[in-house]
């Protein structure tokens, strides 16, 4: 690909390189990520096309999708070439790249272990900028029948109410929970506040015979789990 072709408009190209041409005779799989956010994109702007923009855009983000999800209107509007629409449309597409993750688990799977768990939630929590308190559900079998949101946060912390949790528990018929909540930093070390809660949590739980399980810390794509480090 040579400099001249570079900034010329797209339609200009050879077929191999455009990428709506490319998707249509070799399949999605044989774009690039800046090709595949090209052709939601459209249009690129005076000086670049909308390969250019999808670029710059991906260079931003570090080359991580996961980065780009995270990035809302007001960012994606700094770049030269993305107004409302563009920016809305990337975050669509974002939003189902998440629910169709999720979509795969809609059968509620048994959990073995903090793996498992960490499968389930990991797509809620892991690209939040503010933190979030989930809880699994779980039955005797350790088959998970429901999933919730307890509470939500700032970026230094979000407070889960035990009544809450466990009242929502009981309404589910639940026989054991899991406790998820996000580090926005990615840094997943418990806190002594995360400590001291999941142990008023695991106090509540006896009393009412629901087990708590584990206390999943979520920081990107890593996790910290209370029961595998022998903390539960």
């Amino acid at each position: 690909m040579n400099i001249q072709r570079e900034h010329r408009s797209i339609r200009h190209w050879s077929r191999q390189d455009r990428p709506r041409e490319k998707m249509f005779d070799m399949g999605a799989a044989s774009l690039t990520d800046s090709e595949l956010l090209a052709i939601l994109l459209r249009s690129g702007y005076k000086d670049g096309s909308a390969v250019d923009l999808a670029r710059k855009l991906m260079e931003a983000a570090d080359h991580k999708l996961s980065r780009l999800s995270t990035m809302g209107v007001k960012e994606l509007k700094q770049f030269k070439g993305m107004g409302e629409a563009k920016a809305l449309t990337v975050m669509a597409a974002m939003e189902l790249g998440r629910r169709r993750r999720l979509a795969g688990y809609e059968e509620f799977p048994a959990i073995s272990g903090s793996s498992d768990a960490f499968d389930l939630i990991a797509p809620v929590l892991e690209d939040l900028s503010h933190e979030e308190f989930w809880v699994l559900f779980l039955n005797r079998a350790n088959r998970m029948i429901a999933k919730a949101s307890v509470s939500r946060g700032g970026v230094s912390g979000t407070v889960a109410d035990p009544k809450i949790i466990f009242k929502l528990a009981l309404e589910h018929l639940a026989c054991g929970v899991i406790l998820c909540h996000n580090h926005p930093s990615g840094n997943v070390k418990p806190s002594n506040a995360d400590k001291i809660l999941t142990e008023k949590l695991k106090a509540a739980g006896h009393f009412l015979e629901i087990q708590v399980l584990d206390h999943l810390i979520i920081g990107g794509h890593a996790y910290f789990s209370f029961a595998d480090e022998g903390l539960l």
